[in-house]
């Protein structure tokens, strides 16, 4: 059952959007050479707790771990949820997915976002562009009245056209009181399939696009998501709303 928020859910919604928002925008510009990803974490729980909102991912639960950190810092071939640590300092030429969440008021953002360290190669330009690009393809297919599969479909095509792949067995999701809600939001698909987009339904949509094969395996620590090829990867995330007209980002930075 995909949940359909009311008028007053909404706007909590929205506000917890915009806080994530700005906390994540100022975590983005502390990206450079020799910071740690400790940092960066810090960073993000301090305004986080600062503003009155609750880390999203500090204390997650899956398979019997806790994910210890309130940002996911992935880089390089590292896809998702990589853990922040003093020793992991970047240096440039590396790309880093930042990806964080908060709930404010009973309700839950989440969005990321992978930022290069220094100037990227053309290469890595093109990574990031063609990521971020079918961030945006897949939020054009979210409106009322079209089908779910619409927005996986647009991700893999973009993805695919320009030489990328798409991750198959990891997905976007619902999001609202929980952080995790129905449906699952595949990358990739067939147009005109699943459920019915409706006016106030949610949802975090987040491509992970890979410059290799799509494979993708566990390291050691439980968490952290890599390419089985050791290829790079980019993440882009938004929380997203579907009104009666379009899809409103919940996670915009200005």
């Amino acid at each position: 059952m995909i949940t359909i928020k009311n008028e007053k859910e909404i706007e909590k919604m929205e506000r917890a959007g915009r806080l994530l928002a700005e906390i994540l925008n100022k975590v983005i510009k502390e990206v450079d050479s020799g910071v740690t990803t400790f940092e960066l974490n810090q960073l993000a729980e301090n305004l986080i707790l600062q503003a009155g909102a609750i880390p999203a991912f500090k204390g997650f639960k899956s398979d019997g771990r806790v994910f210890p950190a309130a940002l996911c810092t992935s880089i390089n071939q590292e896809v998702v949820h990589g853990i922040p640590n003093q020793k992991n300092v970047l240096q440039r030429g590396d790309i880093i997915g930042i990806d964080c969440g908060l709930k404010l008021d009973g309700f839950y953002a989440d969005m990321a976002r992978t930022i290069p360290v220094g100037k990227p190669s053309d290469k890595v330009a093109k990574l990031l562009t063609i990521a971020r690009e079918c961030l945006e393809k897949g939020t054009n297919k979210a409106q009322a009245g079209a089908r779910l599969g619409s927005i996986s479909n647009a991700i893999q095509t973009h993805a695919e056209k320009n030489g990328f792949s798409v991750v198959r067995n990891l997905a976007g999701h619902g999001i609202g009181k929980d952080l995790h809600e129905k449906p699952d939001v595949f990358n990739y698909g067939d147009a005109e399939t699943g459920p019915v987009l409706k006016p106030g339904m949610t949802l975090a949509i987040e491509p992970m696009i890979n410059v290799g094969h799509y494979d993708v395996k566990t390291k050691e620590d439980g968490w952290t998501i890599v390419t089985k090829d050791d290829s790079l990867s980019a993440h882009f995330e938004n929380s997203i709303l579907i009104t009666e007209t379009d899809a409103e980002i919940l996670t915009r930075i200005k």
